[in-house]
């Protein structure tokens, strides 16, 4: 990676204000429905002004041949879990394809997934940067106001594959206010639903269509809890829901526990006059504090939720031993919930899932599930327009060929995760979920998993369902639990608020996170009075926040 000079000011502020920031979407990016399409006028408005084509105009790089400027060095690229073929599961041969794609070498970083806010910020701290990198929304617009980003307008607007776009408002809403684009999404930000097991509604006689609001919901955790659901013959041994946390680290915060927090948004967002606030500082977020306090005592919630991963939280979730889990995970749509079955599958759990309609509160509120902002990938301004224009050329326009390029960031490398040649395989052979696969020649299939023989590969960084450009080699794949989480989670749900960007924001997010996870902890966890928490998050973070809502409402 190459070094670039940045002040200790602004390296500091990175490493702090990024130091809870965890990407834990991207399992998701894993993941991700679709914004509102009369967004897309917004990029042609803001670009059409004087002042854009005059900075358009002292910026444009002369398009040359990228193999002529990145030959030798390559790109290096850091990514987080969204990457799902890592070095154990064929990204060695991944990246063999790219290169002989696209002529040039390329070094994938692969950092943490449930850390990788913090690393880049010690990353970006070294003043190590690579050419490009994928971030989270909330990442994203603390980074934009930088000047560490390159500023990729031009060249997203003159991009071979826009003639190819089936979702153009989603890059179109990323564009900044004085026409410069900062960072693409290849595809839109998905979110999560509430995945219930069957086998344990019938186990304490309830049934998933009757759970219509907050109490039928928690009456249903306080059953999972109280009684026997995973057969074991010991009563309270198990929990109601785990989650990644009682608050997210990042947009859009509550999607792990969206029954709790309902009507609460504990974050800066918009009123509907446009005027930002702060979400955490409302008696909707106190009601949700309560909610959470009171199921963490009944024993609702497992505690370990209070620390837990993603990772960690959904493999006690579907562990082979069933004791100490909990009946409800809410987790990402589409792709996860076949691969939520598939590892239940592989655990030898039942595997037969519901996914909860979203409570008539939720609905009354909010309008559905939240759709999270798209993750986005960001070229670090080298300083040289020619060669920024040349990393774009080489990695995000080939990202979006339709071919031979897309295919590898969509489905991995031919002849490890997919093939078009005839085979047939088996997996769980023997038991009663043995599936056996057939494929003539010619015909486009997804492999075995590399790393687990009994699972078939899903996706790689694109998720096929989310793209906002299409394949144009006719390759698709879609299991049918892909396909019924997609149009689920498409037809419940909403867009999250829009993230905020200030300066302020951007250096202090982080102190703002740990006032917030105090107050929670403090409510939640020890039980403690709600309104003395928020005095003490006030007293802590209130002068912060008063500065970051002056420079969004300026």
């Amino acid at each position: 990676m190459k070094k670039k000079a940045i002040s200790l000011l602004l390296a500091s502020a990175m490493v702090v204000s990024l130091a809870a920031c965890g990407s834990s979407s991207s399992d998701s990016s894993s993941s991700s429905s679709d914004s509102s399409s009369s967004a897309s006028d917004s990029s042609s408005s803001s670009s059409d002004s004087s002042a854009s084509e005059s900075a358009s105009a002292d910026t444009s790089a002369e398009k040359a041949d990228y193999h002529d400027i990145l030959g030798d060095t390559g790109i290096t690229m850091v990514v987080d879990g969204t990457l799902t073929a890592t070095t154990d599961s064929g990204q060695a041969e991944l990246v063999e394809q790219w290169e002989a794609a696209v002529g040039i070498p390329l070094d994938i970083q692969q950092l943490d997934h449930s850390g990788y806010a913090d690393a880049v910020g010690r990353l970006f701290a070294s003043g190590d940067y690579p050419d490009v990198m994928i971030m989270s929304a909330d990442m994203f617009k603390q980074y934009e106001q930088t000047g560490l980003l390159w500023d990729m307008s031009d060249a997203y607007e003159n991009a071979d594959f826009q003639s190819r776009m089936t979702l153009p408002a989603i890059n179109a809403n990323l564009y900044t206010d004085d026409g410069a684009l900062y960072g693409f999404s290849p595809a839109y930000g998905n979110g999560c639903v509430s995945y219930v097991k069957q086998s344990w509604l019938d186990a304490v006689g309830i049934n998933a269509d009757d759970i219509k609001t907050y109490d039928d919901y928690y009456n249903m955790l306080l059953a999972f809890h109280e009684g026997d659901p995973d057969g074991n013959g010991v009563n309270g041994d198990t929990y109601g829901v785990v989650a990644a946390g009682f608050v997210g680290s990042e947009a859009p915060y509550i999607n792990y526990l969206p029954e709790f927090w309902q009507d609460a948004y504990p974050a800066i967002l918009q009123d509907e006059d446009g005027v930002w606030y702060d979400g955490f500082q409302t008696e909707e977020t106190k009601a949700a504090l309560l909610r959470l306090q009171q199921a963490y005592q009944d024993g609702c919630i497992d505690p370990e939720t209070l620390t837990a991963s993603t990772k960690i939280a959904r493999e006690k979730w579907f562990s082979n031993d069933q004791t100490g889990s909990s009946g409800v995970l809410t987790y990402w749509a589409g792709t996860w919930y076949q691969t939520l079955t598939n590892n239940l599958i592989k655990n030898e759990v039942d595997s037969d899932l519901v996914q909860l309609a979203p409570i008539e509160e939720i609905t009354s509120s909010w309008g559905g599930y939240l759709n999270r902002e798209a993750p986005v990938w960001v070229i670090i301004d080298s300083g040289d327009e020619t060669r920024n224009q040349a990393v774009f050329d080489a990695f995000i326009e080939t990202m979006m060929d339709g071919d031979v390029v897309q295919t590898l960031w969509v489905y991995g490398a031919e002849g490890v995760h997919w093939s078009t040649e005839a085979e047939s395989f088996t997996t769980n052979p023997g038991t009663e979920n043995e599936t056996v696969y057939e494929y003539a020649d010619g015909e486009f299939h997804l492999k075995q998993s590399p790393t687990d023989s009994n699972t078939v590969w899903s996706k790689n960084l694109i998720d096929p369902a989310l793209m906002v450009c299409e394949l144009t080699n006719g390759y698709v794949s879609q299991t049918e639990l892909q396909a019924a989480g997609n149009e689920f989670f498409t037809e419940n749900c909403v867009d999250a608020p829009t993230s905020p960007s200030s300066e302020t924001y951007t250096n202090e997010s982080g102190t703002i996170y740990d006032a917030k996870l105090a107050a929670v902890t403090s409510v939640v966890v020890e039980g403690g009075d709600v309104d003395a928490a928020m005095e003490t998050y006030v007293a802590t973070v209130g002068s912060i926040i008063d500065q970051c809502l002056a420079e969004l409402n300026e």
